[in-house]
């Protein structure tokens, strides 16, 4: 029984490949299953390139070194000049967690001692998704 396809013909065996027919009543054509199509073949950009020797990239946006405030700077400590928004992010929130300063309600909110009242504008209570935007002006240009 030879049946043309088309375009598959020459791939596919049709004694051995299980045709399954549509649920249509109306339909005559018979579909091959989805998991008997052809593969594409690889493309040049797929192939594996050779490993070659790359500098690292400059940091970019957040993870570029900025120069921070007297403030960002006594509260950091140790001399720093410049700092990535993450690292300063990641300093204060080691702080927060040390000096157990979440609301024990709620721990959204930050209860801000002395030292974290330089950085956040003088405020006492600061949400979680406030420290990123208080954080702008001890940022630098």
């Amino acid at each position: 029984m030879a049946v043309s396809l088309g375009v598959f013909s020459s791939f596919l065996p049709i004694d051995k490949v299980p045709f399954v027919k549509s649920s249509s009543p109306y339909a005559t054509v018979r579909i091959a299953p989805a998991s008997l199509r052809v593969p594409r073949p690889a493309t040049i950009s797929a192939v594996a390139k050779p490993a070659t020797e790359t500098k690292p990239r400059e940091p970019r946006g957040i993870m570029k070194p900025r120069r921070v405030s007297p403030e960002m700077q006594d509260f950091i400590g140790g001399g720093v000049t410049e700092i990535p928004r993450t690292q300063a992010l990641k300093e204060i929130w080691a702080y927060i967690k040390q000096h157990n300063l979440q609301d024990p309600k709620d721990k959204k909110v930050i209860i801000c001692d002395e030292k974290l009242k330089t950085i956040f504008g003088g405020r006492d209570r600061v949400g979680f998704l406030e420290i990123a935007g208080l954080l702008n002006p001890h940022f630098l240009k």
